[in-house]
């Protein structure tokens, strides 16, 4: 069954993340009130630190003032999930879907986010796999994607984060998702080094097809009068 029928699918580029936190609290509240159809935003961020609403912030190995030394961002946010890291390199995914039209779970919506991106990395000729009792995407040397989302009135937020050529340095700064674990990414795995932009429209049939959807083309620029600033 389908989710919804047609995504609107942008590609904003990179991005600060309070901007595209705005933008998708925004687009949240247009959806609820009908005036918005379901979005799926793509970009990368630049560098940030974001800790989910149950996070420790003993993961975060820095403080704000020794990470803004380093051009990194701290955000504390109300998705699921810990601690992880964004930036240049890696493809940020927030879809904006209402799970009341088809009457998906919460669990089931995430199980499909990981399946496509599984999908996705299948094209990488990348055997990815899930966790048991862990949400993201795993790869025998690592985590390759992290996903956090938040649900409110039905309408999903947030979303997920996947390594394509991020530098994996960053994650020094943390204990990713509390876990004590490796991450890699598709370059490490792979020896290429894909655009991010590249990567987001192969994420769209992806997408589609994991979610059985139908979608706009990759739309460049952000929705609306919606502008980073």
């Amino acid at each position: 069954m389908a989710l919804v029928t047609v995504v609107s699918s942008y590609w904003l580029g990179r991005a600060g993340y309070k901007q595209v936190w705005d933008l998708q609290l925004a687009l949240h509240s247009r959806i609820v009130a009908g005036n918005q159809p379901p979005t799926l935003l793509l970009l990368e961020h630049k560098p940030v630190i974001t800790v989910g609403r149950h996070g420790d912030t003993s993961n975060v190995y820095l403080s704000e003032n020794e990470l803004a030394a380093k051009g990194v961002e701290l955000h504390r946010i109300e998705r699921g999930g810990d601690v992880t890291f964004h930036g240049p390199g890696q493809l940020i995914g927030y879809p904006l879907l209402n799970l009341k039209i088809p009457g998906l779970s919460v669990s089931e919506y995430l199980r499909r986010l990981e399946e496509s991106l599984i999908v996705l990395l299948s094209r990488y000729s990348l055997e990815t796999k899930r966790e048991p009792g862990f949400t993201g995407v795993w790869h025998q040397s690592g985590k390759i994607a992290s996903i956090g989302i938040a649900v409110k009135r039905w309408i999903t937020f947030h979303g997920f984060a996947l390594n394509v050529t991020t530098d994996l340095s960053y994650f020094k700064l943390i204990n990713p998702c509390g876990l004590s674990r490796p991450v890699t990414s598709i370059q490490q795995l792979t020896g290429l080094s894909p655009d991010c932009r590249q990567v987001a429209q192969e994420y769209l049939s992806a997408f589609r097809k994991a979610f059985g959807v139908e979608s706009s083309d990759l739309i460049s620029g952000w929705p609306s009068s919606e502008r980073e600033t």
